[in-house]
């Protein structure tokens, strides 16, 4: 199935004549993400490890990997390598400060209103607020990226509420309804919650990155134990973590076989060995790892729905049991071993304590807001639209200017 004219098309028409004539309107939507003010500002965003050292990943180097893994998986089954890379780049923009702690602020804080959710706010970065492309009445529709495109970046494409397997998870505020309706126009019948092949793909490339290489982060920082992950109590341990957070259609004994065979084959070292040569080892855990995780869903995926293009709605990923449960094992030894420290605890209450500061300082002094953000709030419809507003200038911001703000005004 090749892609469409149809999946080709804009929201809002653009003029032939303004663009190169060499250039294909996929690779014109990366282009655009790459360039947007919202992809730069993910360098000084947390991904699980505060971004102030030059080797602990932040949210632009977590996505910029996403994106390399995201690419190859979809080529290999026939998705256009642009449309993928462009749904990876893009998938964390709506990230607030300080990672999902911050978002899980937010959404406290304007619950009433609608709710926060960063999947929901990347959309609304895609289609209002990045400045790229406008109505003939001036409204922004965001970087004007194709259909294809921008249903990619859709992970979770329903609204607040309709899902039962994500129930906190959503995709779209309901103000962003109409280009929401509009990217969605060639869901099936009946599968209103069916994600594409590439937003799949996409998703599919984030957990195997940030499972793999928050690990390998944790251990580099001195964080993770790769010796004491060996031990039946801490196996079980990390099992139970697992089934609670992220697979809780696994059972406990499975998730446990599943990091015992990962652990048996060798590919996690035994020990952190010193200087270069135990770099080395680390990298290559991370590329095997990924590469088993990445093989093992093509091979299923090509096993199930043959050796043709595999786009938009055409297949399905498929994800094997036993590797997404070593997947998702490796996510609660980060979770454990990293962000349930006491430490960390200290460290996000600090951190919605200034998300909670800022949403009752820029309610109190819109005339702080940034000049774009000011602008919305001025011409505002009514005080949920204004809030949203103030929702929008908060999560725009950088983990340090977050902090730096709120040190400065309080």
């Amino acid at each position: 199935m090749s892609y469409s004219a149809y999946d080709r098309q804009r929201f809002v028409r653009e003029d032939p004549a303004q663009k190169r004539a060499d250039r294909d309107d996929f690779a014109r939507d990366r282009a655009r993400v790459l360039h947007s003010a919202a992809w730069r500002r993910l360098a000084s965003k947390t991904q699980v490890l505060q971004p102030h050292t030059d080797f602990i990943r932040n949210r632009l180097t977590h996505s910029l990997e996403v994106a390399q893994i995201g690419r190859e998986f979809g080529e290999a089954i026939g998705c256009n390598a642009d449309v993928v890379d462009t749904a990876c780049l893009a998938h964390d923009l709506g990230h607030p400060p300080f990672g999902h702690n911050g978002e899980g602020a937010l959404n406290e804080l304007c619950g009433h209103i609608g709710g926060f959710e960063g999947n929901a706010q990347t959309f609304r970065i895609l289609t209002r607020l990045e400045a790229k492309r406008s109505r003939s009445n001036g409204e922004s529709v965001g970087l004007n990226l194709t259909r294809a495109s921008l249903d990619a970046a859709s992970k979770y494409p329903w609204f607040r509420g309709e899902s039962r397997s994500h129930p906190s998870k959503f995709g779209c505020y309901e103000a962003d309804e109409q280009v929401f309706d509009w990217a969605r126009a060639t869901v099936p019948t009946g599968h209103r919650q069916q994600r594409c092949v590439e937003a799949q793909v996409m998703d599919w490339a984030d957990d195997v990155a940030y499972s793999v290489h928050d690990v390998e982060d944790g251990i580099t920082a001195g964080l993770i134990d790769v010796h004491a992950l060996r031990s039946r109590d801490e196996i079980d341990a990390l099992a139970g973590i697992a089934r609670r957070l992220y697979a809780p259609q696994l059972e406990t004994a499975e998730l446990a076989g599943s990091f015992e065979r990962l652990l048996a084959s060798g590919v996690i070292p035994e020990q952190q060995r010193p200087g270069r040569q135990g770099v080395a080892a680390l990298k290559d855990m991370t590329s095997r790892l990924i590469g088993r995780f990445v093989g093992a869903a093509e091979q299923a995926t090509r096993d199930k729905f043959g050796d043709g293009p595999l786009t938009r709605y055409a297949a399905h990923v498929v994800i094997p049991t036993d590797v997404l449960a070593e997947c998702v094992m490796l996510k609660a030894v980060a979770a454990r071993w990293v962000m349930m420290t006491d430490e960390r605890r200290t460290l996000q209450a600090e951190q919605r304590r200034i998300i909670e500061t800022l949403f009752t300082l820029f309610q109190e002094h819109p005339d702080r807001l940034d000049p774009l953000f000011a602008e919305d709030h001025a011409t505002a419809a009514d005080d949920a639209a204004a809030l949203r507003v103030v929702v929008d200038q908060i999560a725009s911001l950088t983990d340090h200017r977050a902090r730096a703000l709120a040190d400065e005004w309080s």
